[in-house]
């Protein structure tokens, strides 16, 4: 620096100097460190989505009954399997196989070689009235002893107390027993006796047990309703007579409890009466179509329930 400035005036300038190094440095040190950025947050995994819990009510008539096992067959092979089954009269025979594990295939085997004469064991000769222990006893054989309570599916089996007129439904105990008191048409069968109460066919206040289905848990119901449509006057002998009288009294109640159903399966059985065990494989048959009938309808169905 020149010696013509002033000492005084070179102090200040080196005073100021070093003032502005002293901020520089300053500022340099209090800066605060660079945070590296935070990764991103992983979105929640959306639970799986959940199908309805179907349930499958078959209804009650006799022989016409065998409809039912077409329905069971076309479900099976469509990959939808109902997560639980009730069943009154007939429906209440093949529910109960079909919970021991029976696939329908199977059903329709035993169907083919079932013996009608071996479900039949006449109380007194000449009356008409049969006891239903041979039912009893089929049921009880194909359903490997087991309980209701310890079917490979939920099982529900509905029937009529007849002090009271109630719709009882089984869930518990003997399934001979319990598919016997479904069954049991007045005057064709005896009443079943279970504990203090009687019991006769369930048919006469739940012909297809739809509310029963609710009852045990199902979101969707699948009603199969195999009612005989009248078709004029029957011929033949007097069980006939009674099995249409008996249809035409469930008919108006069982319209009116299927409108509680999601989807109603309707197998075209004309012709084939209550009584005629001879028509298992047709009616087996109109099983089968009433349900690739209603197949859209009922994926449509269980899509519109399917939830998460």
């Amino acid at each position: 620096m020149s010696d013509n400035f002033p000492v005084s005036h070179r102090r200040r300038c080196l005073l100021a100097g070093a003032g502005g190094l002293l901020a520089l440095a300053s500022c340099s040190t209090t800066a605060p460190p660079a945070t590296a950025p935070a990764p991103p947050v992983a979105a929640a995994p959306l639970p799986p989505l959940r199908p309805p819990r179907i349930g499958l009510a078959l209804g009650g008539g006799a022989a016409r009954g065998f409809a039912h096992i077409g329905v069971i067959q076309v479900l099976e092979e469509q990959g939808i399997r109902p997560d639980l089954v009730v069943g009154t009269s007939a429906g209440s025979l093949v529910a109960a196989l079909w919970a021991a594990g029976h696939s329908g295939a199977e059903l329709g085997a035993l169907a083919e070689s079932m013996d009608e004469s071996a479900l039949t064991d006449w109380m007194y000769p000449g009356r008409g009235l049969l006891r239903g222990e041979g039912l009893a006893r089929y049921v009880r054989e194909h359903t490997d002893g087991r309980q209701i309570e310890a079917m490979k599916l939920p099982l529900g089996i509905v029937a009529t107390d007849l002090a009271s007129g109630e719709a009882i439904l089984f869930q518990r105990g003997d399934p001979g027993v319990a598919v016997r008191a479904s069954s049991a048409v007045p005057a064709v069968f005896q009443p079943v006796r279970i504990g203090a109460r009687e019991y006769v066919d369930g048919g006469l206040v739940a012909p297809v047990p739809v509310q029963f289905a609710r009852q045990m848990g199902a979101e969707l119901v699948i009603a199969v309703d195999i009612s005989a449509a009248t078709e004029g006057q029957p011929t033949g002998d007097a069980l006939k007579m009674l099995l249409q009288t008996f249809a035409i009294m469930g008919r108006n109640l069982g319209q009116y409890q299927l409108r509680e159903a999601d989807v109603v399966m309707r197998p075209k059985l004309q012709g084939v009466s209550g009584a005629d065990f001879g028509a298992r494989r047709l009616s087996v048959l109109a099983g089968r179509e009433a349900a690739l009938t209603t197949l859209a309808d009922l994926r449509t169905r269980i899509a519109a329930k399917t939830h998460r």
